[in-house]
């Protein structure tokens, strides 16, 4: 057999021979409902994969022909064809949902499954964080991180409600402050941390979330992510027990942030992979509470991939874990999204029973008495949400989109008060936008939308900008002839960023 080099990066025979192949139904309806052409696709291959540093990869028309007629290609292509349907359709297109063959090798060092250890938390996030910071964005996600959904997400996390093993009699648990040098690896160190460094650190993670819903994920991503590498290197050093939990509380909620930072620029896998471990260092400083904020963050990321049988899977489990030391805003939001999750579901009585539950648990709230992190979710936070779950429900029962047009309509109302929150302004723009697109009402979707794209301009959020896309592209289909639709559609190709656009 001929070894010339194959177009897409292999040697010919690194493809399974002609003989008897079938043609690939599976990645055939893919390609049909995108609406590329072979070109197209092609060309986004290409790229993906000089991006991500692999640019032997060079396919063309002629190739992704034979891919469609049933060859089966080598790696990197399938994780590449993955991530670009994953990314078009936005929802986890699976390499198996492809037709294409898993690669035989492991993805990488992913491991939601991950030991719970202390040294564990501080070891991976220590590397982790170094990655990122000194890599670009394609190479950060790379080919060796995919998105974990299903069972091979829920069982590993499963173990977050139970107790940590305890430590045995005679030994000390690394990083007690009993005045060794306890530590990590060879990496030991007694502590040189200022008695007041734990609460000016404390305000600087309030500082990165205000500018996080001020600005979008985009802008200061790598501020916190620094700031969390240096996190790391002052827990591999000996502290009292109690400041020790502190640094924890504190590496958990810069480690969730910068998961949700990610997840709102468009690092799906890396995003996920944050939030792994902020349940991590929750978990090790007992914070039950905010490992199912943790839990909570991560149900949106399926929600958001149309998944939400696992969304409903980590909400319960966050429920469940929090149960005796949660407080009501914490409960309210655990429920707020657990209406969003059965909203998609189209289960429209356990959806309002959660989101009746949501509002009474809101009710009893107290702000000042909740942590900073969940002080957020208010009224207009809830109201979204339920709008948003209303409208998932109005897309086949018309009668639910009075209900989801009134709610997103307060929460914008809300939004707008506050001046503080543009991104959830935004987003509830587009809803809305959504709603009155379901109701064929042009002019009330081109309002909405318009507003919305104002703020992205302002926004560093691909989340937004995605949102927004789908919902004007929608908006021009359905309305092909309607003037301000058209000049709606062509301002956004026009001024729109791009998505993925670099982070700061």
């Amino acid at each position: 057999m001929a070894t010339t080099r194959a177009r897409d990066g292999g040697s010919a025979d690194d493809h399974e021979p002609d003989g008897g192949r079938q043609p690939n139904d599976r990645l055939s309806a893919w390609f049909a409902r995108s609406g590329w052409s072979k070109g197209e696709l092609a060309r986004q291959v290409n790229r993906h994969a000089r991006a991500m540093s692999a640019p032997h990869v060079s396919t063309d028309t002629s190739r992704v022909r034979r891919w469609l007629d049933g060859e089966q290609p080598r790696e990197p292509i399938p994780r590449i064809l993955a991530e670009l349907f994953t990314r078009r359709f936005g929802r986890v297109v699976s390499i198996d949902e492809l037709g294409l063959r898993e690669p035989d090798e492991p993805h990488g060092d992913f491991g939601v499954d991950l030991p719970w250890t202390f040294e564990t938390v501080v070891e991976i996030l220590g590397e982790y964080t170094r990655g990122d910071l000194l890599l670009g964005r394609q190479e950060f996600v790379g080919p060796s991180l995919r998105l974990a959904a299903g069972r091979d997400l829920v069982e590993p996390l499963q173990r977050w409600a139970s107790p940590l093993p305890a430590t045995p009699a005679g030994l000390i648990a690394p990083g007690t402050g009993t005045g060794m040098d306890i530590g990590i690896g060879s990496d030991v160190r007694r502590s040189r941390l200022p008695a007041s460094a734990t609460g000016h650190l404390h305000e600087s993670v309030r500082l990165f979330r205000r500018w996080d819903m001020q600005g979008g994920g985009g802008l200061r991503r790598k501020a916190v992510i620094g700031q969390l590498n240096a996190l790391t290197d002052l827990l591999r050093e000996t502290h009292a027990p109690a400041v020790r939990a502190r640094l924890l509380g504190l590496t958990a909620e810069l480690a969730l942030l910068a998961g949700w930072m990610s997840y709102d620029t468009g690092l799906q896998p890396g995003a996920q992979k944050y939030m792994v471990l902020a349940l991590h260092a929750a978990k090790e400083c007992d914070d039950a509470p905010f490992g199912a904020n943790v839990l909570g963050v991560m149900s949106r990321q399926m929600i958001h991939y149309e998944l939400a049988e696992d969304a409903l899977e980590l909400i319960h489990l966050a429920q469940y874990g929090s149960r005796d030391t949660g407080g009501a805003g914490l409960q309210a939001m655990l429920y707020a999204l657990e209406g969003r999750a059965y909203g998609a579901l189209g289960d429209a009585h356990r959806c309002r029973r959660a989101l009746g539950l949501a509002e009474q648990a809101l009710a009893d709230s107290r702000p000042q008495a909740e942590p900073d992190w969940i002080r957020y979710f208010n009224r207009a936070e809830l109201l979204a949400e339920s709008g948003h779950a209303y409208r998932d429900l109005a897309y086949t029962r018309p009668a639910f989109v009075t209900p989801a047009k009134e709610r997103l309509s307060e929460s914008v109302r809300l939004l707008l008060g506050t001046g503080e929150f543009v991104r959830s302004l935004a987003l509830a723009h587009v809803g809305l936008a959504t709603v009155f697109l379901i109701e064929h009402d042009p002019a009330g979707a081109v309002e909405q939308a318009t507003a919305a794209l104002e703020i992205a301009f302002r926004v560093r959020s691909e989340r937004l900008i995605v949102r927004l896309r789908r919902t004007v592209e929608a908006l021009a289909g359905r309305f092909p002839d309607d003037p301000a639709v058209g000049e709606l559609a062509a301002r956004v190709a026009r001024e729109l960023p791009e998505a993925p656009f670099p982070t700061a």
